[in-house]
C-alpha cells in the first residue's frame, strides 16, 4: 500500500470506507498495550477489589465515550485529528508558537509528542525485559532497542493493511494469554473471597485514579480517528470505538490490577513469571508491543505529514523511529506514569475543541479541505486550547474531563462573542 493511499493530506473517500469488523480489529490492537497494564498494576496497589472495578469501570467508560464522539466526527467529515487541527486552529495558527509548549504546529506537536513518547516507551520496555527475561547483560539494551525500534517501524510503513492482518492473530492470543493469567491469579488468591479480602498496600485519591486510567489512552483515543475515519458510517466509528475502548482497554487495565493485587506487583511481566508463564509472557510482550508499536508510529507519520505539508509517510516514520530510538536510549523507560499524568492534561483539551468546532460553529459539518478559506490564525482555538490545559493542569478533579469541558465552553463562548461584534449578517463567518 502507498503512503498516498493513507491520505495524509486529505480527506478518505467512500471508496476506502471499511465494515465494523476491521475498524474494530485495529482498534483493539491498538488498546491490548503492555503500558496501560503497568497503570493497571497501580490500581491494583492501591484500591480494594470491588473499589478497583468501580475505577476502572468509570475511567474506561469516560474514555470510550470521548473515543466515540471523536470517531463519529472522524466518519462524518473524512479527517483524522490533525487534519481537523488546521481547520479549528487555523492555516498558519496551527504552527503558532503557544506560551505553553513553546514551539512547533499545536495540533500535530502535541499529537505527535504523545505518540512518539509512547512508541519510545514501548521500544525501550520491549529491549529491556527481554533483556531481564532471558538473563543477558546490561550491554545488550541498546542495540535491542535499535532493532526493535526499526522492526517496529516496518508495520507503521505497510498501514492500515497491514495492521489489520496483524491485529487479527494477535489480539486472539493477548485475550487468552489475559484470561489464563487472571484465572491463575484468582486461583493463587482463594477464589473471589479471596480476592475481596485483599487490603491495599499503597494509597491513591478516586479523581487520581480515573484521572490515570483516562490518561492511560487519552492520546490513543484522540489519535483513533486516523483509523475511524476511515469507517463507513458513524453508527460502525462509535461502535468500534466503544468497543475497543472500553472492553480492549479496560480488560488490560483491569487485568494489570487483578493480577498486581494478589501478587503485589504492579509489573504484568514479572507477574507472568511468577505464574510459571515466562516464555509466554516473552511471547504476549512481543506480539502486543508489536501490534501497538505500528499504529503508534502511524500516528506520528500522519501528525509529521501534515506538519510539513508532505505526502511521504514513509520517510516520516523512519524519521519518527530514529527518533524514537534516542528517546528510549534516553530513558523513557522510567518516566511511564509522569508521562501519562501529562497526556491525561495536555491531550484532551485538543478533543474538546474539535467537538464544540464541529457541532457549534459548523453544524455537524466541517468544510472540504480547499474549498474554503481558512483563518491564517484561528486565535479563538488556540485560546480555548490553552484555557482548557491550563485549568486540567490545576485541577485537583479529574483532569480529562476539566480539560474536555473547558476548552469546548471557553470556544463557544469565543465564537459566540466574536459573532456578536460582527454585524448579524455576519455571524456564521470565520472567528
Amino acid at each position: 500500500m502507498s503512503s498516498s493511499s493513507e491520505f495524509s493530506l486529505s480527506e478518505a473517500p467512500q471508496s476506502a470506507r471499511k465494515g465494523l469488523l476491521p475498524i474494530a480489529m485495529v482498534l483493539f490492537s491498538f488498546t491490548f498495550f503492555t503500558g496501560t497494564m503497568f497503570a493497571g498494576g497501580k490500581l491494583g496497589m492501591a484500591f480494594k477489589f470491588v473499589d478497583m472495578l468501580w475505577v476502572a469501570a468509570i475511567g474506561n467508560s469516560l474514555l470510550a465515550l470521548y473515543a466515540a464522539a471523536l470517531a463519529f466526527i472522524a466518519s462524518r467529515s473524512g479527517l483524522n485529528t490533525v487534519l481537523m487541527g488546521r481547520i479549528c486552529f487555523g492555516e498558519a495558527g496551527s504552527r503558532l508558537s503557544d506560551f505553553l509548549l513553546g514551539f512547533a504546529e499545536l495540533s500535530d506537536f502535541l499529537l505527535g509528542f504523545a505518540e512518539l513518547g509512547w512508541y519510545a516507551w514501548g521500544t525501550a520496555t520491549a529491549a529491556i525485559v527481554l533483556v531481564r527475561l532471558l538473563g543477558l547483560a546490561d550491554g545488550f539494551s541498546m542495540p535491542l532497542m535499535v532493532l526493535f525500534g526499526l522492526g517496529f517501524s516496518m508495520m507503521a510503513i505497510i498501514g492500515f493493511k497491514g495492521l489489520d492482518v496483524l491485529s487479527r492473530l494477535s489480539v486472539p492470543l493477548m485475550f487468552v494469554l489475559l484470561l489464563v493469567s487472571m484465572y491463575i491469579a484468582t486461583r493463587d488468591a482463594g477464589g473471589l473471597a479471596g480476592l475481596a479480602a485483599v487490603l491495599p498496600h499503597e494509597t491513591m485519591t478516586f479523581s487520581a485514579a480515573v484521572t490515570m486510567v483516562f490518561g492511560t489512552f487519552a492520546s490513543g483515543a484522540t489519535q483513533a480517528t486516523n483509523w475511524t475515519r476511515l469507517a463507513r458510517s458513524g453508527r460502525v466509528a462509535v461502535i468500534a470505538s466503544v468497543v475497543a475502548f472500553l472492553l480492549g482497554n479496560g480488560l488490560m487495565v483491569v487485568a494489570g490490577a487483578w493480577c498486581a493485587m494478589v501478587y503485589q506487583q504492579a509489573d504484568i511481566v514479572e507477574v507472568m513469571m511468577l505464574q510459571g508463564l515466562s516464555f509466554a509472557a516473552v511471547v504476549m510482550l512481543c506480539l502486543n508491543l508489536w501490534t501497538i508499536q505500528g499504529p503508534t508510529l502511524y500516528n506520528v507519520s500522519a501528525a509529521a505529514c501534515h506538519l510539513l505539508r508532505s505526502e511521504r509517510r514513509r520517510s516520516a516514520t523512519l524519521a519518527a523511529a530514529g527518533v524514537g530510538i534516542v528517546l528510549a536510549i534516553g530513558g523513557m523507560y522510567e518516566m511511564l506514569i509522569p508521562f501519562l499524568v501529562l497526556l491525561g492534561s495536555i491531550i484532551p483539551p485538543v478533543g474538546g475543541v474539535i467537538m464544540a468546532d464541529f457541532w457549534y460553529r459548523h453544524r455537524g459539518s466541517f468544510p472540504a479541505l480547499g474549498t474554503t478559506s481558512l483563518p491564517r490564525y484561528n486565535l479563538t482555538g488556540l485560546l480555548a486550547y490553552a484555557v482548557g490545559a491550563v485549568l486540567a493542569c490545576a485541577s485537583p478533579w479529574i483532569a480529562p474531563l476539566v480539560g474536555i469541558g473547558a476548552s469546548a465552553l471557553c470556544y463557544v463562548v469565543l465564537v459566540e462573542l466574536g459573532a456578536r461584534r460582527r454585524a448579524p449578517g455576519q455571524a456564521g463567518t470565520e472567528p
